[in-house]
């Protein structure tokens, strides 16, 4: 028998899943301890098949249910491995664990899993799902299920904790073939968080985790959950699904994959938004204005999606066609039009002239064409479409047209926001010129300018459309019933 480490499995009429899950630890020779919820299919007769011990709990929620196993069971490892039916030990993980040692680990409190989450037989590679850290190994007694959440179950350590990237465990709900299981099954969910987060609002649960962004997975999780409720409520789906279809790749994960992003990313986010504020409206007693609500945001859900994408295929897409149109290397190419119409070149002119014109009010002397930055005793800088920032204005561009609001918001938002990203682009072409001329030795650290500039573009180009939004809704909560 196995002295290091104890499974803890909760079950409720699991018996597609569970032969599954044993099958894949059973070499382990680990003892298994079961908390059935009452299952009426033969779930204990599987249990019982594999030696394991099994108690029966009322089901009330996940962190209720996995407080009362981790209390009641006689747990003799110093390890406990706490898993759901669904999920399965990977090869790699089973390695892992049949050479686990605990004296290698005797700094350790807690180990994180790597979970592979598939729906109906696909791989959910992108959007955000992957790699997906849970805490599933802890050491008895210091482990303790997290009970100030009502519907996510999260085991806690105090004490350090460590990741096995490789360790995967494979989560698969057999049962969601059905697809109006996972309709009935998210709309419980989504009745769990909405209280959840109404009670939070109360201040009636707190927050057990630490948000930290840098943390643990379940710190960086806190962290991006107090934004999450910081975020216009109505609008946050919209905001997460463009985020995880686009920044994440969601698009990437097949037919199959978007269906899923679609049903997890929106449609059950906004099932929750819509409750949070039917329960709102219930405090208040009334219940007509929720159904309106209801039936507005799947409208403009549906809405928002399609002129988001399309308007942001057709302008990024469309850039690069006319950049093959304009450039003389172009497949495309009109000389003509590259003549009487170059607006690739004009914004590259207006980026070169300014960032000459600052470096040699900085003290330097640069000279220019019309591609290129030759800072003299400095550094060569050629401004490709790349570095144009086309890309990230077709985004904002197609976002804020898609977005309901008044036509008047959107012009200022899409001035102001090409203007910002003008400005940092300019800014950065300075900054690099300046810095390179005067440093020249830290010319090899400058190698990765596009992706940080990048990321500060992004980073502002959300905040100007999260403080926009914060300013505007108010405005219109009473016609698109956002309040």
């Amino acid at each position: 028998m196995n002295k290091t480490f104890s499974f803890i499995i909760l079950t409720y009429n699991e018996e597609i899943h569970l032969p599954r899950l044993l099958e894949s630890i059973k070499g382990l020779d680990a003892q298994i301890f079961i908390l059935d919820s009452g299952s009426s299919d033969d779930t204990l007769k599987v249990a019982a098949d594999f030696g394991a011990q099994v108690r029966t709990n009322p089901f009330v929620n996940h962190p209720k249910q996995w407080d009362f196993a981790i209390k009641n069971f006689a747990i003799q490892t110093p390890w406990t491995i706490g898993l759901d039916a669904d999920q399965i030990v990977t090869p790699s993980l089973y390695r892992m664990l049949e050479e686990f040692d605990d004296l290698a680990y005797s700094d350790v409190n807690g180990i994180y899993f790597n979970r592979k989450n598939y729906f109906q037989g696909h791989w959910i590679r992108y959007g955000g799902y992957y790699p997906i850290y849970l805490l599933k190994m802890f050491r008895t007694g210091i482990g303790y299920s997290d009970l100030n959440e009502n519907m996510d179950h999260r085991f806690i350590v105090s004490g350090k904790t460590t990741i096995w990237k490789n360790g995967h465990i494979l989560e698969e709900n057999l049962k969601e073939n059905d697809i109006e299981f996972w309709y009935s099954k998210h709309r419980r969910y989504s009745d769990l968080i909405a209280q959840e987060e109404i009670e939070r609002e109360q201040k009636l649960r707190m927050q057990s985790i630490r948000p930290n962004l840098w943390g643990s997975p379940d710190e960086k999780k806190a962290w991006l959950k107090s934004l999450w409720r910081r975020l216009p409520l109505g609008l946050r789906p919209y905001l997460y699904f463009g985020y995880r279809m686009t920044f994440k790749l969601g698009i990437f994960d097949g037919k199959k994959g978007r269906h899923f992003h679609y049903l997890q990313g929106l449609w059950f986010r906004l099932l929750v938004d819509k409750k949070i504020g039917s329960l709102r409206k219930q405090q208040k007693s009334d219940m007509t204005e929720v159904v309106n609500q209801k039936k507005t945001a799947d409208k403009r859900a549906l809405r928002f999606v399609i002129i988001l994408f399309a308007l942001y295929v057709i302008f990024s897409q469309g850039n690069l066609f006319m950049n093959s149109v304009l450039s003389p290397s172009g497949h495309y190419y009109s000389s003509y039009l590259s003549e009487n119409l170059n607006y690739v070149q004009w914004l590259r002119s207006a980026i070169i002239i300014p960032s000459v014109w600052l470096i040699k009010l900085s003290g330097f002397y640069a000279i220019h064409n019309e591609m290129d930055i030759l800072v003299i005793n400095g550094p060569h800088m050629r401004i490709n479409y790349s570095c144009l920032g086309l890309g990230v204005m077709s985004f904002l561009i197609a976002f804020v047209i898609a977005f309901p609001q008044r036509m008047t918001s959107k012009l200022k938002m899409i001035f102001l926001g090409i203007a910002v990203i003008y400005l940092l682009n300019v800014s950065r072409i300075t900054i690099i010129g300046i810095i390179l001329s005067e440093f020249k030795s830290q010319r090899n650290n400058f190698k990765y300018h596009h992706e940080a500039f990048n990321i500060i573009v992004y980073i502002c180009v959300f905040a100007l459309l999260y403080f926009w939004i914060k300013r505007d809704i108010k405005k219109d909560l009473t016609t698109y019933n956002l309040k």
